[in-house]
């Protein structure tokens, strides 16, 4: 596997070394619609190449897309020619999106959609259809993305032309369904792109978001093959836009396996191109890439592209382009309630002009309106009211969602207290029993003060002085149990302390386990530990940390409890916790800390959901659904990482590593 990856590698970095050379030429399809422009005899054709002129240049060139966009639809203006119109529309829509301006973007791609459906044009509507959804999706409108990559497939069923935008639907649609987690559904549309013969366009872009599906699937030779062939084609064909994202689609690549110089090579390459393209999405996602890369490295440039970032994030997300969008989607609302009025219009309209032709069924008419009247009536009020009660549902779930995560952190806490008290209990044991020695032998010493036996009265009051001593070593132990879980179970002031990871393991571990068996004594539960004595104190806030430890002890004594149950005397329930020294990091050594048991294991059908809020595999009333998320939280919280390890049918083995 390591050879493939060097061997890949090397090539990939053979073919990248001159992309100036790719800069110089033309690409041939600008060269041919340019030909086509010289050859053209009338408006109409001029208009249309233009327009198609002006849809190209917005990956290369947004001036010159720009120019040849607002020239098709100014001749377009003046000869009234809609489909002109429409296609310039689109165009310079696609131009403001490819840079970034989705308020811009948005309002030429409605225009282009209402004139294209005006006239019933469904190339055109197609077009516009992919631009929306494209638009909707990068504004997260996830619902209207997919409502318009369907219609526009839809068209493309229907009517099979335009293969490059066939194809472009395709892809947008597979990368919505990446976004949504429908990875299947997107590598099914890929593949069937990728090896149609009908659809010779765009191999390189549908190679490129297929590099981006294996690197999401965590197959990373399949993704680096697809990424390093769709290198290869964009830089054959001059596709400087296809290849700053496929330089980025690697850079991520890269950062993902950990490796920074790749991943710092790449996101540059991207981010020149994507500079001289003025693709600021681009740029943003490059400059943090490579702020994250340097952090650790070299803190001047880390800043340095950390600004850059925050520069391109303001350009595109700034007040003045929100207030567009604001203005853009308001207007289209608009729009959306005038047509909806128009239609309500027309409708009535209608209405009388049967009413008036219906004049001998007048009476079935008017007592069939007014029935409608009234039905129309009882539905809104019905409305209304489920409004209302829909209105108070949503406050109360975001009230009980608040209130579940509070309980959840309270219900770890409950979990300490058994644990607690069977602590306590044994120096209390010593405290009460020593008590009662020490009154025996004070009236016995009593009796040997009136008798004058001092010799006896000496060697009593010396038993008596060994005893206070031994009550007052379990008394201040008893005081230190009290001490620590007050420190364990107050809530966190968010303070890290200097804290030994071991002891903090160790105890949890041990209070988890007597809290389980006070709560039921037939539970029983071997319990192996393997505690690097190198470690030493590490800052962390131990309440948190404390709280992750007893939500993965709790949920691993809750997994072997399961199978005890399923497997019977023949299993013997056992739990691990081990901790150790790793320097396997480039920024320090960090600690790792593992928790497993050998239950069930976790099926692999949920096995990328177990972090999420709210969702768990006990039963109804058993668990909320937040141990494994608040955990998670708690780590990322510290610059570590919470990961599992599972077999189905063998047990599980979640690991936490924190920096040392």
């Amino acid at each position: 596997m390591i050879k493939t990856f060097i061997f890949i590698i090397f090539f990939l970095g053979c073919c990248i070394t001159c992309p100036g050379q790719a800069d110089s030429a033309t690409p041939p399809e600008i060269i041919i619609l340019k030909q086509q422009l010289s050859n053209a005899v009338n408006d109409t054709s001029r208009i249309l190449i233009m327009a198609d002129l002006g849809y190209v240049y917005a990956y290369l060139n947004s001036d010159s897309s720009f120019l040849y966009g607002q020239q098709a639809l100014k001749k377009s203006d003046e000869i009234n020619f809609q489909r002109g119109r429409a296609n310039a529309l689109a165009g310079l829509g696609n131009m403001y999106l490819r840079v970034d301006d989705y308020a811009k973007g948005l309002e030429y791609q409605l225009k282009a959609m209402q004139v294209s459906e005006q006239y019933g044009f469904e190339r055109e509507k197609a077009i516009s259809y992919i631009e929306l959804a494209y638009t909707y999706d990068a504004l997260s409108d996830t619902s209207k993305a997919l409502a318009y990559y369907k219609r526009s497939r839809d068209i493309y069923n229907k009517i099979p032309f335009d293969v490059f935008k066939k194809v472009e639907s395709g892809m947008g649609l597979a990368q919505l369904y990446m976004k949504i987690g429908r990875n299947d559904s997107a590598l099914a549309i890929l593949q069937n792109l990728y090896n149609d013969p009908g659809n010779p366009a765009m191999r390189q872009a549908i190679l490129q978001i297929m590099g981006d599906l294996y690197t999401k699937l965590q197959d990373y030779p399949t993704a680096l093959k697809c990424l390093y062939d769709a290198i290869s084609l964009d830089l054959k064909g001059n596709d400087l836009f296809s290849l700053a994202w496929a330089f980025n689609s690697a850079a991520t690549l890269y950062k993902n396996i950990h490796q920074a110089d790749s991943c710092i090579f790449y996101a540059k390459k991207s981010l020149s191109i994507a500079e001289k393209l003025n693709l600021k999405a681009l740029l943003a996602s490059n400059s943090l890439m490579l702020s994250e890369q340097y952090e650790t490295i070299n803190s001047t440039d880390a800043l340095y592209y950390r600004k850059m970032y925050d520069d391109a994030i303001e350009k595109i997300y700034g007040a003045d382009k929100v207030l567009a969008l604001q203005k853009t989607l308001a207007e289209e609302q608009e729009r959306q309630r005038q047509l909806e009025a128009g239609r309500v219009a027309s409708e009535n309209k209608r209405r009388q002009y049967l009413f008036w032709s219906s004049l001998g069924i007048l009476g079935l008419i008017a007592l069939l309106l007014y029935r409608n009247n009234l039905q129309q009536r009882k539905a809104k009020k019905i409305v209304e009211e489920k409004n209302k009660v829909i209105e108070k549902a949503l406050s109360d779930l975001k009230s009980t969602q608040s209130q579940l995560i509070q309980s959840e952190k309270m219900a770890s806490l409950g979990e300490l207290t058994a644990g607690i008290a069977h602590e306590i209990q044994n120096p209390l044991n010593f405290v009460n029993n020593f008590s009662e020695v020490n009154k025996e032998l004070l009236v016995e010493m009593n009796g040997e003060i009136v008798k004058g036996n001092y010799d006896e009265v000496k060697a009593i009051a010396k038993d008596v002085i060994d005893n206070e001593e031994k009550i007052n070593h379990h008394g201040k132990r008893a005081d230190a149990i009290v001490k620590g879980m007050l420190q364990h179970s107050r809530s966190s002031s968010g303070q890290k302390e200097s804290t030994h990871i071991n002891a903090l393991a160790d105890e949890y571990l041990r209070l988890a386990y007597h809290g389980l068996r006070a709560k039921d004594k037939s539970f029983n539960a071997t319990m192996k530990t393997d505690f690097d004595e190198s470690i030493g104190n590490t800052n962390i806030i131990p309440q948190d940390i404390g709280r992750a430890f007893l939500n993965l002890i709790t949920n691993a004594f809750y997994a072997v409890t399961e199978k005890k149950k399923q497997a019977g005397d023949g299993y013997e329930p056992t739990i691990s916790m081990s901790t150790k020294i790793i320097n396997d990091k480039p920024d320090g050594p960090r600690i790792e800390v593992r928790v497993g048991d050998n239950g069930n294991g976790i099926p692999q059908k949920v096995l990328d959901k177990i972090f999420q809020p709210f969702f768990t595999t006990k039963p109804t009333g058993q668990g909320t659904g937040l141990g494994l998320s608040l955990s998670y939280d708690i780590v990322k919280a510290h610059g570590g990482e919470l990961k599992v390890e599972t077999k189905e049918g063998e047990g599980a083995e979640f690991i936490i590593t924190l920096p040392a």
